[in-house]
């Protein structure tokens, strides 16, 4: 069954690497068979990697498919440039990297911003992208200014200061990095205890010990916040998986009313919520969310 799959260690994943715009960029690819399966693109969210993925990768390549994830640039082994960092500039990463490696209408899956970025490709580059599954999809990179009120605002506003500033950013940094600071805010975001190992906290830790991370983390929570969802949605005519955990503190449920509504309207979108999860329900709940994602793959291949 998919649920007894197991999952992949993170030394246990087998990375290469691409030279994009002069920056090496971490990827990975998995398939059995022939490898001639449907290509599918795993996008992980702020702070994470392709690490994020290890345990749906052996599900969706055991299913006969061809699975890439991709470190963004910024994030896990890829480079992390001083620039100014935007979805836009993912985006035009992750066409450049179908142009170069797939060649073919992918599935691309996303988490967070991953799942903004989802979007975006499905709305932006339609020659591209086949389908689409995204999983407590972000609303924007960051906030934006009408979304915050007193005191809210000015909370922002000084950690937007502190984290770019050449003295504090650093010592803000070092704090935010930390791994008791890490495992902390996964407990927030993470309803299932268990899924919350030294293993996932090292992901996390090891990109930010870098000797740029501080720059990158910085240009990121000050970048613009880009589309909206609701915006690139009326611009989607693939299909659209949906996948939300109902106890995310980041993204609540609320948010993804959307959703919901458009899975009611058209059997194009497909719309679960997952009980008891959080943020991250591909990392939290892979025995819930692998039969969901293969479920809906399944139909898109008798479609």
């Amino acid at each position: 069954m998919v649920a007894e799959l197991v999952p992949l260690s993170l030394t246990a994943i087998e990375k290469h690497t691409w030279v994009w715009q002069g920056h090496t960029i971490a990827y990975t690819v998995t398939e059995e068979g022939t490898g001639n399966g449907t290509p599918i693109v795993l996008i992980h969210g702020f702070g994470a990697s392709l690490g994020h993925w290890r345990k749906n990768i052996p599900a969706l390549a055991a299913a006969g498919n061809r699975v890439y994830a991709i470190d963004l640039l910024g994030f896990g082994d890829s480079d992390q440039p001083e620039l100014p960092y935007t979805l836009d500039l993912w985006q035009d990463l992750l066409a450049d990297f179908w142009s170069e490696f797939i060649g073919t209408p992918a599935i691309y899956v996303g988490n967070s911003i991953g799942g903004l970025l989802t979007l975006m490709l499905l709305a932006n580059h339609p020659d591209k992208a086949q389908a689409g599954a995204v999983l407590n999809c972000a609303g924007g990179l960051n906030h934006r200014p009408e979304e915050l009120h007193p005191p809210l605002n000015w909370v922002m506003g000084a950690f937007t200061w502190l984290v770019s500033s050449p003295t504090v950013g650093p010592i803000v940094f070092n704090q935010v990095r930390r791994k008791g600071r890490i495992r902390s805010s996964l407990k927030q975001v993470y309803r299932n205890p268990e899924a919350i190992t030294d293993e996932l906290v090292d992901m996390l830790y090891t990109p930010a010990c870098r000797p740029t991370a501080q720059k990158v983390f910085a240009s990121v929570v000050t970048a613009p916040p880009g589309p909206k969802p609701e915006d690139l949605l009326p611009h989607i005519a693939q299909p659209l998986l949906v996948l939300w955990g109902e106890n995310d503190p980041w993204t609540p449920i609320a948010g993804a009313k959307i959703y919901g509504d458009l899975a009611a309207e058209s059997d194009r979108v497909t719309f679960h919520s997952i009980a008891d999860t959080g943020h991250c329900p591909h990392d939290e709940r892979p025995e819930v969310v692998n039969p969901l994602l293969l479920d809906w793959l399944g139909s898109l291949s008798s479609q």
